[in-house]
């Protein structure tokens, strides 16, 4: 943990509190149907022709429900788009490396992934998709996601902001606006940055280099139709294959990065993700990685307080998130930079800190801050793999999902998931002081506090009981030498268990990341990882909605003195105090039995 290291840190945040009001600023006129931006010359005669061609109405609003109806819709429809791309991507152009369809299971579980802006992927991507499912079928995803997540941040913003109304906007010109005025111009000028440091973007097919040590492996061997063959036991049969060269992956990488990281969708164009020399260049196209990933997120709270006319309210916001995202990065980098004490007792040298898994290029420091942020705003991008890091340095991603990823957060998801926390933080102070709670001059009702219990609840559910589940059977590929069912996992005891949670968190909390040990390509984690996705999105949204329509209803009463004052430091702490009491302790005892575990059996020398 050394000096340089610490400045890169005071960089960053300096950074992100320079952009934040900025972006909050935008967003004030790109999610107000009036609002006048300056590049209205450019796409205010697209809007219009887009509500014409799509028969909306820009002045008609809609209510809570009518809202959600058009948003399930709209997701649903293009989960089904995506869905038949990647099994038919075998006959449809820009195919140069003759990719195959992506199986049934495979191709529901990234379909949901992509529509619920998980970006979890059970596939390499530069062995598994198309130039064009790359691009039609999972980038189109990355804008639409996206712009979903603002739009319904935008309604619970305006379901606070307004009162005596069932009206909160209107879904089309909100997810319009958002597409054209705010992520696709930024995007364009994103990745030719990006672009400049050195990542590609083109149509080539992938290069062939020929390797120094060439090898023998096993490989599954399959018929003309792509399909395993296997023996009369059932079992799959295995054939040598010689391996004497390594394809060098080329295609449109760029413009799909540059959404990947601002939308935080986190879905790699290659396997490797932002550890990936291509997708990831140098020190400073990953600086802007880890900025973009918070830049929409961090400039929503400014935002926020704009439109409820409390800014004090939405830097208080703020700070809860800013407080516990550099937290998660001090623990995440202690550990990691202590490294493992097993191997140290061998020998190796304490200060290189552990490097298993992490880029040279990036190091301890940048590994452990790109993993916070990551975890933090369900980007799910990862420039090291965090299945090797320290049990308690990889507690810090596992924990961060836990918390619902409301620090910061995913773009929109971050802040109507914190508010729901703001709910609840304002209900407890009420019933300390013993009166009826309120909030920005409305009163938080039984109706209002169940809507966001049962967000609470359905994330709990969601993660602890696929994992359970998942714990009990065996929903891995068979072992190729005993045939045996396996779960799946790379390592037993504690670091499997985590293996397990670590994916069922990640597709619940909509982030995408792995833990890179697991197996999940398989018909039954495929499809329950589809399902957790899609729980973890829309089974939270819906009661969020609900909560914003009852929200915008309210009339309005005079403050008091006993409200609840919602900015300053004593809000903050409240808040954070709710998010980590009634959020995080219900995966306490999971925690243990995973990663705090395996970190005291690491110190008796017990490696997993």
């Amino acid at each position: 943990m050394n000096s340089s290291d610490w400045f890169q840190l005071l960089i960053y945040v300096v950074a992100l509190v320079a952009i934040t009001k900025p972006f909050g600023l935008y967003l004030c006129k790109v999610l107000d149907t009036n609002g006048k931006t300056f590049l209205d010359p450019v796409f205010k005669p697209l809007e219009k022709l887009t509500y014409a061609v799509l028969r909306v109405d820009p002045r008609k609003e809609h209510d809570w429900k009518q809202y959600t109806i058009a948003m399930l819709m709209f997701s649903m429809i293009g989960m089904l788009f995506t869905y038949v791309i990647l099994r038919l991507q075998a006959i449809l152009p820009l195919n140069p490396q003759h990719q195959v369809a992506v199986s049934e299971h495979l191709a529901f579980n990234t379909a949901a992934s992509f529509t619920t802006n998980t970006n979890w992927q059970s596939y390499g991507g530069e062995t598994t998709m198309s130039y064009l499912s790359q691009m039609v079928a999972l980038a189109f995803h990355n804008f639409a996601s996206a712009a979903v997540g603002i739009a319904i941040a935008a309604v619970v913003v305006r379901g606070i902001a307004r009162h005596s109304t069932k009206m909160l906007g209107n879904f089309w010109v909100d997810f319009t606006r958002i597409s054209y005025y705010l992520l696709l111009p930024i995007c364009i000028v994103y990745a030719v940055v990006l672009v400049s440091q050195g990542m590609i973007q083109n149509f080539k097919p992938y290069d062939a280099a020929s390797i120094v040590e060439p090898f023998t492996t096993q490989v599954p061997k399959v018929d003309a139709k792509n399909n395993p063959v296997v023996d009369a036991q059932g079992h799959p049969v295995l054939v040598n294959q010689k391996v004497d060269t390594q394809n060098i992956a080329q295609g449109p990488m760029a413009s799909q990065i540059a959404i990947k990281m601002l939308g935080t969708n986190g879905g790699g164009f290659t396997n490797a993700n932002a550890a990936q020399p291509f997708e990831n260049p140098t020190p400073l196209s990953n600086f802007l990685q880890m900025l973009s990933i918070f830049a929409i997120g961090s400039g929503l709270t400014y935002y926020y307080g704009r439109q409820v006319k409390h800014q004090g309210h939405g830097w208080a916001v703020w700070a809860a998130m800013i407080t516990l995202f550099l937290a998660g990065v001090l623990v995440c980098w202690h550990y990691e930079a202590a490294g493992n004490s097993t191997l140290t007792a061998l020998g190796v040298d304490p200060a290189d800190g552990n490097m298993e898994g992490k880029e040279v290029r990036f190091g301890v420091f940048n590994s452990a801050l790109f993993a916070t942020i990551t975890t933090d705003a369900s980007c799910g991008a990862v420039n090291a793999m965090h299945d090797s890091f320290t049990p308690l340095g990889g507690l810090i991603p596992l924990f961060n999902m836990h918390l619902g990823e409301i620090v910061i957060g995913g773009v929109g998801a971050g802040l109507y998931g914190m508010i729901v926390f703001v709910i609840l933080a304002v209900f407890i102070a009420g019933l300390m002081v013993g009166r009826t709670p309120e909030f920005l001059g409305k009163k938080i009702e039984p109706y209002d506090v169940k809507m966001a219990s049962i967000v609470i609840l359905v994330l709990a559910w969601s993660i602890l009981g696929f994992s359970g589940w998942a714990c009990l059977n065996k929903w891995g590929a068979p072992d190729p030498v005993t045939h045996q069912m396996t779960d799946g996992t790379n390592n037993n005891g504690p670091h499997g268990f985590t293996e397990i949670l670590y994916a069922y968190s990640s597709a619940t909390a909509n982030n995408g990341s792995a833990f890179a040990g697991i197996g999940a390509n398989t018909a039954w984690y495929n499809v329950t990882l589809a399902f957790a996705m899609l729980v973890g999105r829309f089974a939270m949204i819906v009661p969020i909605m609900a909560l914003a329509g009852s929200l915008a209803r309210k009339k309005l009463v005079p403050e008091s003195a006993g409200t609840f004052p919602v900015s300053g430091p004593l809000f903050t702490v409240l808040l954070m105090g709710t998010i980590l009491i009634v959020g995080a302790l219900n995966f306490f005892p999971a925690l243990t039995l995973g990663p705090i575990v395996e970190h005291f059996l690491m110190h008796v020398g017990k490696l997993y």
